[in-house]
């Protein structure tokens, strides 16, 4: 135990212990974090027949989500049950990768091989030889980087190009203010909406999510509605009518790509206009009369020939925002796929500055965390001489100053290549490139088809596992292991609680890591267990993992007005941990780095103005990414029940133009575009879906496809169906950034044979 006084948590009190019988059943209380999952860690409550899970409920007494519960966990016992996951480890001949002949082999044999050629590859080429990539972080993610970094390995990075998946919002929040923030909806509070300090939001902002059916942050998209039945006003930033920009105030429905200069418009206006909050501006900003000019040409009209919004709808919803005295922002990934995802971020940041919408009850807030699993676990087991060698942080000052990942691009280059050095080996755990996260197909298979030796840790066989992998290890379901979670801006310590025994012989992915970790770096990995592991993180609560279970979720401390506290700052001084303690709408960390100090616009490549002719030959804008209420990325696709709510991928088209192209509703076709600037052509196949919602010209599709009924040796149709074909392994000038969010586009049929 630490010798620090204890933190004092709020433990939530419960009927029930963590584990009870009921009508003949043992149920047992957790949290569904992964896999099968998403970003929330909604409270369950579990119910098993012997070793067999039978039911999944929500928990109507833990504060989070308050017994609600999306169709994900109602179906995660068929999951857990399902007669096609992997129970065994496996292996397969490097020359037989793509054939479906893996042999059955032991643990041991497992994990010896995986030592043995891992220190091979270190002993001869360097750790940086060894690529470890992980796909969406959820619980798991800290335990991945403490692998990486303590094998020694500069090279962690994630499945996305270009880090265009929630790092940027936390960056562009962090360059300018000096840390992250969230919207305030009272999840920091076990009594929640009673919380006497706490306050409504009067305006609650979603820029390009659709919290209803995806988040993360560790916000709950229905307390959206909590908050807009308790008196809060809505706008909505998104080119796609949503269910929540149909019942909204204000919908502004952008050209794709164009969030910064939507941004920038609202900015402008709510200082010509008078409306900013003189006194925090004032106090707590940095930079106002600079960047009052650098916004200044984004007028409501100039705004509206760029973005297609309206100029009295950017007046309204500027007007809106910054007279509200608490207002909220709930943003999503579509933010950060965008080759300016930076600029996104730093503008909205400073729209949330302008209007003072700051560490105030109903605002952005702190959350108070015990791991910040963004910027990982272990970093101090790397040396400065192996992080010299990260990918990526060379040639692209923000990736250096980032999270500490190696850039995702730049590790496809190196595979594809062998520069700046060779890569050996790549660790693959909870990815599945070839159907969600990897850009540029072709490229993807050349690439990790150029690593000697690949693992890949899941829970079925993916698509890429199918294609890469030379050892498959088997990975448990959440309610198959314990484990805890404590960053995200989760505000709360809880514990993963296990239910039932693991299928087969699963593994838990925290299980792996800690025996892999203590082959390869005993000092770094000093537990016996995984419960020990736990108990490691949150030892500063005063309780050990046994104790914590029983006491979850607990909640850490948490107050308003910290910066002016001093409670920001590590020198204890008043304002915000920044340069200048201010919120810096002109950027000293940017600046620093050699970029822009100020947000600024950039027209997308490949759009109608900045390619005017070649959006003659591909006439339309693509958005993917779109969310599907029972899949999560690329999971669930085998879940029957998940599977009949939306059984083939689909893409919307506005009724018109649908016409115009002369196809019908549910005909397959396929979706072409230039992947890039790399004068290749990309295409994947969709069914069309007439959608009154979208605008003419403007088309959007879900991402993570592919069929798990479908030959292994095709690779589960996922080469045809993953609409990253048509995006590319690229980068903006950051070194963040990838377009996904307005591809040019063009359709055409499919025809008889394909």
């Amino acid at each position: 135990m630490s010798e620090k006084e204890p933190l004092h948590v709020i433990k939530v009190e419960h009927t029930h212990p963590y584990r009870y019988d009921e009508d003949g059943f043992t149920v047992t209380r957790g949290n569904a974090w992964s896999a099968p999952g998403c970003h929330l860690g909604c409270g369950v409550i579990m119910y098993s027949d012997g070793d067999k899970l039978v039911k999944v409920e929500g928990d109507p007494e833990h504060p989070y989500n308050q017994g609600r519960l999306c169709v994900r966990c109602l179906a995660v016992p068929e999951a857990v049950n399902s007669p096609d996951r992997l129970l065994y480890p496996l292996k397969r001949s490097r020359e037989n990768r793509g054939k479906n002949v893996f042999e059955r082999i032991t643990w041991d044999e497992a994990l010896d091989t995986i030592e043995e050629r891992f220190k091979y590859y270190k002993e001869n080429f360097g750790a940086e030889s060894v690529q470890f990539w992980q796909g969406t972080g959820r619980d798991i993610a800290a335990w991945i980087s403490r692998l990486a970094w303590s094998f020694g390995s500069p090279n962690y990075t994630f499945n996305i190009n270009a880090h265009s998946c929630y790092s940027p919002r936390i960056f562009a929040c962090s360059f300018t203010t000096g840390t992250f923030w969230v919207g305030d909806y009272s999840q920091q509070f076990a009594d929640r909406f009673d919380n006497p300090e706490w306050k409504c939001p009067d305006v609650t902002l979603v820029w390009g999510n659709e919290p209803l059916a995806a988040n993360s942050d560790g916000a709950y998209g229905h307390w959206v509605l909590d908050v807009l039945e308790r008196g809060s006003k809505l706008i909505v930033v998104d080119p796609r009518l949503t269910w929540l920009a149909a019942k909204a105030d204000i919908w502004l429905q952008l050209r794709p790509g164009t969030d910064c200069a939507v941004a920038l418009g609202m900015a402008n206006y709510v200082i010509k206009e008078d409306l900013y909050d003189h006194e925090f501006v004032d106090m707590w900003c940095y930079g106002f009369d600079e960047f009052a000019e650098h916004v200044g040409e984004w007028t409501p009209e100039r705004t509206e020939e760029v973005t297609g919004v309206a100029a009295e709808k950017i007046a309204a919803a500027a007007r809106l925002y910054a007279q509200a005295d608490a207002g909220l922002v709930q943003w999503g990934v579509a933010l950060d796929q965008r080759i300016d995802n930076l600029e996104n971020g730093r503008a909205i940041v400073c729209l949330m500055a302008l209007t003072g919408n700051f560490d105030k009850p109903g605002t952005m807030i702190q959350p108070p965390e015990l791991l910040k699993y963004i910027t990982g676990w272990g970093r101090e087991w790397l040396t400065p001489e192996q992080d010299e060698k990260r990918l990526g942080a060379n040639y692209h000052p923000a990736v250096r100053v980032g999270s500490g990942a190696a850039g995702s691009s730049d590790c496809i280059e190196a595979l594809l290549t062998g520069k700046p050095y060779p890569i050996k080996a790549v660790w693959m755990q909870s990815i599945n490139s070839l159907a969600c996260g990897g850009a540029d197909t072709e490229v993807t298979m050349k690439a990790f088809n150029n690593s000697e030796f690949n693992v890949v840790a899941d829970l079925f066989m993916t698509p890429t596992a199918m294609a890469f992998a030379d050892i498959v290890l088997p990975i448990a379901m959440f309610p198959e292991r314990n484990g805890i979670r404590c960053g995200d801006g989760c505000q709360r310590g809880e514990t993963i609680n296990q239910a039932v025994s693991p299928a087969g012989e699963c593994r838990s992915d925290m299980e792996v890591n800690l025996e892999l970790g203590r082959r390869f770096n005993p000092e770094a990995w000093p537990w016996e267990n995984v419960e020990q592991m736990f108990s490691s993180i949150v030892e500063e609560t005063g309780y050990t993992f046994e104790e914590l279970r029983d006491v979850a979720p607990a909640y850490l401390p948490f107050e308003y007005g910290l910066h002016e506290k001093g409670k920001l700052r590590k020198d204890g001084g008043v304002g915000f941990p920044t340069t200048t303690g201010r919120i810096e709408l002109w950027s000293h960390a940017f600046n620093n780095i050699g970029m822009d100090p100020m947000p600024t616009y950039y027209e997308q490549d490949n759009s109608p103005m900045s390619a005017p002719e070649l959006c003659e030959e591909f006439p339309y804008i693509l958005s993917t990414g779109a969310r599907q209420w029972g899949y999560f990325h690329s999971e669930h696709r085998q879940v029957p029940h998940l599977r009949a709510l939306h059984p083939e991928p689909t893409v919307q088209i506005n009724p018109e133009d649908l016409a115009d192209l002369g196809f019908e509703e549910g005909q397959w076709v396929w979706l072409e575009g230039p992947i890039g600037k790399t004068g290749r052509t990309g295409r994947c196949k969709r069914k069309v879906e007439a959608y009154p919602g979208m605008a003419r010209g403007v088309m959007c599709t879900e991402h993570g496809w592919w069929h798990p009924e479908g030959d292994p040796e095709k690779l589960y149709d996922a080469l045809e169906l993953n609409c990253n074909n048509l995006i590319t392994w690229d980068y903006g000038t950051t070194g963040w950034g990838a377009n996904h969010k307005a591809l040019a586009c063009r359709v055409c049929p499919v025809k008889d044979g394909e």
